[in-house]
């Protein structure tokens, strides 16, 4: 017999092998939670093609969870007083931590191949909303001009 294995998605312990991440509940329970994040996925990709700048409110501070990683992310980037939207959250998609994360997720649970992309931003992308990770706060220090 099998050891006792725990799905985290499914929140149930299974003793049928790899078996169980072919199951329609797995699957289901799968499209249901890459579903969850996929509408911040896609808002943080629409900031790539125009940053914005905005004065920090509390509500910046706000986090999601990483579906693939297990970890929690910071949705917004923040410097003082100046928060560039879902700059957190693209940082963290462009990680090579995050790439290794989703492929290993992928193939753990099964998931289809061609939404594997829309969760990845390539750091290319990434360089494009900020030049480079260092100069990503000189956008905030130049757009502090803009809110006087």
């Amino acid at each position: 017999m099998a050891p006792a294995q725990r799905c985290p998605l499914c929140r149930q312990t299974f003793f049928c092998g790899r078996g169980h991440v072919y199951s329609r509940k797995h699957q289901r329970q799968l499209k249901e939670a890459l579903e969850r994040l996929l509408p911040q996925v896609e808002a943080a990709r629409k900031a790539i093609r125009a940053a914005q700048v905005e004065r920090y409110v509390p509500e910046h501070e706000r986090c999601c969870w990483c579906l693939c990683c297990g970890c929690e992310v910071r949705e917004h980037l923040s410097h003082g007083n100046l928060t560039v939207l879902y700059g957190g959250l693209l940082e963290h998609l462009a990680s090579p931590e995050h790439k290794k994360a989703t492929n290993k997720f992928w193939w753990e649970n099964k998931a289809e191949i061609q939404m594997k992309e829309k969760f990845l931003v390539t750091p290319q992308d990434y360089v494009r909303l900020c030049g480079s990770p260092v100069s990503f706060f000189k956008l905030l220090q130049i757009s502090k001009n803009f809110f006087k």
